[in-house]
């Protein structure tokens, strides 16, 4: 199992940056794709972003791409997301979440754990 733990939601202006975390217990850790998603009320939730097992790839939703980087400090069984130049569209509560397959994945069901989110607020 993996339990994971966000932090580092908040509010930030229009433009500015703000960082997200992702703990993560046990020592499988590297065994684990992770990815980013992210909802607002009334809202599917939507696929952000994803790093693979090493850390040596990402994928990024169009929306997101270019702004946001995820990294992992395998390590310190962490995960982060940097999101930088946010808008009022960026606000939702962000959610971290494992999976143990190879190939990049996309849709919330594929995913095997989560993270209980952290909310982001954006002010313009």
């Amino acid at each position: 199992q993996v339990q994971l733990v966000e932090s580092g939601g908040g509010l930030v202006q229009a433009g500015g940056s703000l960082r997200l975390s992702c703990a993560a217990s046990g020592r499988t850790f590297s065994s684990y794709s992770m990815g980013w998603f992210r909802q607002t009320p009334g809202k599917e939730r939507e696929f952000v972003g994803r790093i693979n097992r090493s850390g040596g790839y990402t994928y990024y939703a169009d929306s997101v791409k270019g702004r946001f980087t995820i990294s992992r400090d395998n390590a310190k069984n962490t995960v982060y997301l940097q999101m930088n130049s946010l808008k009022p569209e960026d606000a939702a509560v962000y959610y971290c979440a494992a999976d143990n397959g190879l190939r990049v994945v996309t849709l919330p069901q594929e995913y095997d754990y989560w993270g209980q989110g952290t909310q982001v607020t954006v002010s313009s």
